[in-house]
């Protein structure tokens, strides 16, 4: 499949023929889409900043990746992104060169540590943080072409309940909050689900304890979440594990190097394998809801 992505991006907010092309596209014969490869598409998202949610995504990503998977990380953060940041890339393009038609998406993507492909956002630029839903829904569409060179999506979200933050989440397969033991975090985490179960349907979650003091300060932060959703909210929520607070990670965090890689055999990167390990064993979606372009779908048929 041919196109020009940047032609398609920029033109995204302006035309209705584009939304209607990418929603055709998504409902192609079954030998077309035969011709996809089935990939997991998970959102890490949380209520509030500060929860070390990209580190979940980065390391995470690099988990993945070690275990044999073909991994594209997209940093979500539209107007404060941090991913290659954190991974110490040199990135001279992102986003916002595809927005503005300069590069394509393939042009864009940077190679990171143990495999991983990131697509890096801007940061500091106003517009990308203001962008509409249908111009999100642009960016992921112009992922189609990558479909068969991925088997796991991870969009790294920005914290809050943003328009952009809601529409990653609602198109997703699997929607990971991630959380830690602050007042502030649990109740905006609760604020986050609550958003996204009543308001738009979402049923299920997949909860992440970070920076815990032990595997059973994680369980007991999960139940105290889960207890009060049991209670108001109309949602399963899963527990996916903890990552203990650990010295080793920060002290990777500095040096741009994902604790996984860093200090492998540290506290916090055994966490973020055993979690990757849970995430491989997530069944993958068959049919329509496996394919990028459900995910695209999904975000025309929320804006349209």
């Amino acid at each position: 499949m041919v196109k020009d992505q940047a032609a398609g991006l920029r033109a995204m907010h302006a035309t209705q023929g584009i939304q209607q092309n990418s929603i055709q596209q998504a409902n192609m014969p079954a030998q077309s889409s035969s011709e996809k490869q089935p990939i997991k598409v998970i959102t890490v998202a949380s209520g509030k900043g500060g929860v070390g949610k990209t580190n979940v995504s980065v390391n995470l990503g690099v988990a993945l990746s070690r275990l044999g998977h073909r991994v594209l990380l997209m940093d979500a953060d539209m107007g404060l992104a941090n991913v290659d940041i954190m991974l110490g890339l040199q990135t001279d393009y992102n986003l916002s060169h595809v927005l503005d038609g300069e590069k394509t998406l393939k042009e864009v993507i940077v190679e990171g540590p143990a495999g991983l492909k990131v697509i890096p956002a801007a940061s500091g630029v106003k517009r990308m943080a203001q962008l509409s839903p249908m111009e999100n829904a642009g960016i992921i569409n112009a992922f189609s072409d990558l479909s068969d060179e991925l088997d796991v999506l991870i969009v790294d979200a920005a914290a809050g309940i943003a328009d952009s933050v809601v529409s990653f989440c609602r198109a997703a397969q699997e929607v990971v909050v991630v959380v830690t033991d602050e007042p502030a975090s649990i109740t905006d985490a609760y604020a986050l689900i609550k958003v996204l179960s009543r308001d738009y349907g979402l049923t299920r979650f997949r909860l992440l304890a970070n920076m815990t003091r032990s595997a059973k300060h994680g369980q007991l932060l999960y139940q105290k979440l889960a207890r009060v959703c049991d209670q108001f909210l109309d949602v399963a929520i899963d527990y996916l594990g903890t990552v203990p607070f650990d010295h080793d990670l920060r002290s990777a965090v500095q040096k741009q190097t994902p604790v996984t890689l860093a200090s492998p055999n540290s506290d916090a990167a055994k966490a973020f394998r055993e979690i990757a390990r849970k995430v491989d064993a997530w069944p993958v979606q068959q049919g329509p809801t496996g394919y990028l372009q459900f995910f695209v779908e999904q975000l025309f048929q929320q804006n349209g």
